[in-house]
């Protein structure tokens, strides 16, 4: 059985460990680096965005992270119809000094990180986040040199998000908090080249992986995610697994008209070659069935001996069908959105 958590509460207690671990609606547990029984270089934190225009068909990711051995920033542009990728990042391995990311993210902040390549900021302030980028030598798959946006996202006041903290078997004091937000309403304006494109009303969406946690050394984990309409209310879908006990709670839910309504176990059949066949989701009782076709994959891959990362995130089409709380079926066809799987030793 999972366990939802209803109030906010500390996350780990003096001794390092998780004081209630389970799923929850809300940000409710409250990090504090300051209990965490490790060394920097086993602590891991990052904010992560997933922008998906599902009219014009692209996504563009950013990430601000610091991962202990390693501070990473990263912006990618996936073009679905060309079923191409373009990608901008700088790794600085046992960084110096590491940003200190926010403790919720719910808190007013900035993160920057630029360089002459490469410029991301995250600024989140009453609530409104803005993501600034730019990456003026980037060539995208059309052959247009140079890519800079400016994204306002909006999440309404009553929306939920998916929330879990967990551990690991093998070692307790090692966990994983996590947000997972879907369905962000998405404006702005992003720029190819010298073409300005305006982000249309209801047609861009967002999902923020907000996380922090100290993690095992060997790991191993699957995600998967959309966000978009279904008839004109806001519909998406986490999917989450492989990465610490789980018995506590799970990262699968359906979000609509911005409610979480919980799935439990899921299974995942997936090809060999990540983009040669479909992958197919379905869940236990038969709420969710799910085929993902790929189109392309965004493959990270880096070994420097004790460090070592393999990350295919495979973007494509999600069809299928979800049954929600209440017995609603909502039917699902060519939804953009992306499922991974990402094999780490740091």
């Amino acid at each position: 059985m999972e366990t939802e958590i209803f109030s906010l509460t500390p996350l780990l207690d003096k001794k390092g460990l998780l004081i209630k671990e389970g799923w929850a609606r809300y940000p409710y547990w409250q990090y504090n680096r300051s209990n965490i029984h490790s060394k920097f270089l086993r602590t891991k934190e990052w904010d992560y965005y997933a922008i998906t225009n599902q009219i014009e068909g692209y996504t563009v990711t950013l990430t601000i992270s610091n991962l202990g051995y390693a501070s990473l920033i990263a912006l990618a542009y996936i073009d679905y119809k060309r079923m191409k990728v373009s990608q901008s990042s700088r790794t600085i391995f046992f960084p110096i000094k590491q940003k200190k990311l926010p403790t919720s993210s719910k808190e007013d902040c900035y993160i920057t990180s630029t360089n002459e390549k490469l410029r991301i900021s995250f600024i989140v302030k009453n609530g409104i986040t803005h993501l600034i980028f730019g990456a003026p030598f980037l060539k995208l798959p059309d052959g247009t040199i140079g890519l800079t946006g400016k994204f306002e996202l909006k999440t309404p006041l009553y929306s939920q998000s998916l929330n879990i903290a967990t551990s690991w078997k093998e070692n307790r004091k090692a966990f994983y908090l996590n947000e997972k937000r879907n369905c962000i309403n998405v404006s702005g304006e992003i720029t190819r080249g010298y073409d300005i494109e305006i982000i249309k009303p209801l047609t861009a969406f967002a999902v923020l992986d907000w996380g922090r946690g100290k993690w095992t050394y060997n790991n191993t984990w699957y995600w998967a995610s959309a966000s978009g309409l279904f008839e004109n209310d806001f519909f998406g879908f986490n999917i989450g697994f492989g990465f610490s006990d789980r018995n506590p709670a799970s990262e699968n839910a359906i979000f609509y008209k911005g409610v979480i309504h919980k799935i439990g176990k899921i299974n995942i059949e997936m090809p060999n070659n990540y983009i040669s066949k479909k992958w197919k989701f379905n869940d236990l009782e038969g709420r969710l069935q799910l085929e993902f076709h790929p189109l392309v994959n965004r493959n990270s891959n880096f070994n420097v001996g004790l460090i070592k990362s393999n990350q295919n995130q495979v973007f494509g089409k999600f069809s299928g069908f979800t049954i929600l709380d209440d017995g609603m079926s909502l039917n699902i066809k060519n939804l953009y959105g992306f499922a991974e799987k990402v094999t780490n030793r740091w």
